[in-house]
């Protein structure tokens, strides 16, 4: 019986071993042509890609040619409307002036142009006038100064001039003097305010520059060594993971930023925000302790720390918690057992029926300055 069930057993794993084998064959077959499949649906998307880049490319050409057309085509119709609106100006202009020369010298614009025209010569100043005078006066042999053609240029320059004279001299003020020293005594003032000012300035900068290079100094030092305790306890908080921290700008450490990297074991993720409750929660008490350890203190109290936290977690902490102590005095805020069970002293507090609070204290060890967790 048992030669029986073993060559049925046998003949089973047979059929079975056939079974498996034609299953492999057909896989092979299949996984063949779904390569051949695959390989041919991505030549048909190249090709395709390919004329659709060609077509985008035309569309671009097209648009850019429309475009500069469209330019060309705005800048002639504004030329004609700029050219439209200075013909307008002139013809406005010269209808004003005609307006004006009727009303200011009661002379017709023919008149005018024949005996003030472009091509009548200029009369001598009245500077060369009057030297010729005092010449003549002096018994001098002189000639009187000639005419000069007209130049538009040399006679606005003139004009322009002469009007600039006129309105230089204004209205006599009778009390310029007093004037001229009040200013120039206020001009002192604030020269001597604005160099005081300049000095104060430099003074400040001086100042600023100090405390800049000390904050960068105590800034780069205490993030050296934080970042140094941060990867030692972020080894021990999480065995096997790869935690640090890096500066957002650091080639500007004034205005830089710190980001935390974290990945636990067995994990890939690095933002904290895709990590789960304790693990942040622990994290987060993993950045004090090495804030704690690179820049110690005489005490630190901690309010429920390890809420979020399992026991394998909470024992670990409980762990770097134990360095600590070493250096310094603890006071923790803890519902937790295992955490009570490491202090030094307990301290609860509870209600009676009466609804008075009682704080009842139990210390557990005798040495003095050690950790104090409060219930």
């Amino acid at each position: 019986q048992a030669r029986e069930r073993a060559e049925r057993a046998a003949a089973a794993r047979k059929r079975g071993a056939g079974i498996a084998n034609a299953v492999v064959n057909a896989g092979e077959l299949a996984l063949e042509r779904i390569e051949l499949s695959v390989q041919r649906a991505a030549a048909e998307r190249d090709e395709v890609q390919a004329r659709r880049q060609t077509r985008e490319q035309a569309l671009t050409s097209v648009r850019a040619k429309v475009r500069e057309l469209t330019g060309e085509l705005e800048k002639l119709t504004d030329a004609v409307h700029r050219d439209e609106v200075l013909r307008a100006e002139q013809r406005l202009r010269l209808e004003t002036l005609e307006a004006k020369i009727a009303e200011d010298f009661g002379i017709g614009l023919t008149d005018l142009v024949q005996e003030y025209g472009p091509d009548v010569p200029v009369p001598p100043s009245a500077g060369e006038m009057a030297e010729y005078e005092a010449a003549k006066e002096r018994g001098e042999d002189v000639t009187p100064p000639p005419p000069m053609p007209y130049d538009r240029d040399t006679q606005a320059r003139r004009a322009k001039r002469a009007e600039k004279d006129l309105s230089l001299l204004g209205k006599v003020n009778p009390l310029a003097l007093e004037e001229f020293a009040a200013l120039e005594e206020r001009y002192k003032f604030l020269s001597t305010q604005l160099e005081d000012l300049k000095d104060t300035r430099k003074d400040l900068e001086a100042v600023i520059k100090q405390v800049d290079e000390k904050i960068l100094e105590v800034f780069a030092s205490a993030y050296a060594d934080v970042s140094r305790e941060f990867e030692t306890v972020f080894g021990v908080l999480f065995p096997g993971g790869e935690g640090r921290m890096v500066l957002t700008e650091p080639d500007d450490l004034l205005a830089t930023g710190v980001d935390v990297e974290a990945r636990p074991p067995g994990k890939k993720v690095k933002r904290l925000s895709l990590l789960s409750g304790g693990e942040k929660s622990l994290v987060a008490v993993g950045m004090l302790v090495a804030i704690f350890r690179a820049r110690p203190s005489p005490f630190y109290v901690m309010d429920e720390v390890e809420a979020a936290l399992d026991d394998t977690n909470m024992r670990r902490l409980i762990g770097l918690l134990e360095q600590l102590r070493d250096s310094s005095q603890l006071i923790i805020i803890t519902h937790q057992k295992p955490t009570m069970e490491i202090a030094d002293a307990l301290y609860g507090v509870s209600m009676q029926g009466d609804g008075i609070t009682k704080v009842i204290s139990q210390r557990l060890r005798t040495t003095e300055e050690e950790p104090v967790p409060v219930s």
